[in-house]
């Protein structure tokens, strides 16, 4: 006996949800597309900022060098902080999340907060060390030291986003009060924010003295060394932005944008610097309190998608 044919019609309406699925979401993954479109950019920033002082070094020609290639590639760098932090909390207030999007998001943060600062960190911290005003040692020492920083930061970056894709509700190892939210480890737009807040800084000129490219070597080494860990980091995901807030607090955004406009350099770093030493102040806090043979209180773990 021949089985019932379906309504033309009917098939149809089966067949356009298994072809939306297929899709992506486009406001989301347009913040994700500027997120890589920003960390190539600050490569392409990086690498000007190197040729230029190889050509001023060939020529003998100090005019030639032009650092604020560095500077650019460090704003470029800040603006994909901010555009990754939005692209999550769109898609979650739209409920437009989906696996191909938390995927793509991981794979932007690798060039973006990987690539990008880790080249950054090189060309600008290790790569123009002069001789002249430096142990001539150290000039030839540096630059090598300093790729292998460079290089353990980028893989410190990827690990970590490795690690929560397939994770499930990871714990900390000092774990926090009920009710707050915490990374476990710091996440890579704050390791890649740190390299790009302390060049903006230095409004791009590079670091020629040895004694400053070492503490700046101890810096990308800690930045990566904290991403791979399992210390605390807040996470500021439990501020909702749709609920009704204290008068106070739109003033205190306020005078923090104000300030990031006009001094934007030594704001900034302060910002991603105390956020860096936050974790190691937290973790020593714990050590400090902790009792002897006893639990970790209850904890309540972020949703982890960078």
């Amino acid at each position: 006996m021949d089985e019932p044919r379906q309504h033309p019609l009917r098939r149809k309406e089966d067949q356009t949800p298994r072809r939306f699925r297929k899709g992506l979401y486009i406001l989301p993954s347009l913040f994700t597309a500027a997120n890589v479109l920003l960390g190539y950019y600050a490569i392409l920033q990086v690498i000007h900022g190197a040729v230029n002082y190889a050509v001023a070094q060939t020529t003998q020609n100090p005019a030639v060098q032009q650092f604020w290639h560095f500077d650019n590639a460090a704003k470029a760098i800040g603006f994909a902080v901010l555009f990754d932090g939005l692209d999550g909390r769109i898609a979650r207030m739209t409920g437009t999340s989906s696996d191909f999007g938390r995927e793509l998001d991981s794979l932007a943060d690798v060039i973006t907060f990987g690539v990008a600062p880790a080249l950054l960190a090189w060309a600008w911290g290790f790569h123009e060390v002069s001789a002249e005003i430096s142990r001539a040692d150290m000039a030839s020492l540096l630059p090598r030291l300093g790729a292998i920083a460079s290089f353990l930061f980028v893989i410190a970056g990827a690990s970590r986003l490795a690690r929560f894709n397939i994770a499930v509700n990871p714990q900390p190892s000092n774990p926090g009060r009920p009710g707050k939210k915490y990374f476990v480890g710091m996440p890579i737009p704050a390791g890649a924010g740190v390299i790009a807040a302390v060049v903006h800084f230095s409004h791009g000129d590079p670091l020629v003295w040895w004694g400053s490219s070492l503490t700046w070597l101890l810096v990308v080494v800690l930045a990566g060394y904290l991403m791979v860990s399992t210390w605390r980091f807040y996470s500021f995901k439990d501020i909702d932005f749709r609920a009704r807030q204290p008068f106070q607090l739109v003033v205190i955004f306020g005078l923090l944008i104000a300030a990031i406009i006009y001094f934007s350099g030594p704001v900034l770093c302060f910002i991603a610097l105390t956020y860096m030493f936050s974790g190691i102040f937290w973790r020593l806090h714990w050590i400090v309190r902790r009792k002897p043979n006893s639990s970790p209180p209850p904890y309540t773990q972020a949703s982890q998608t960078s």
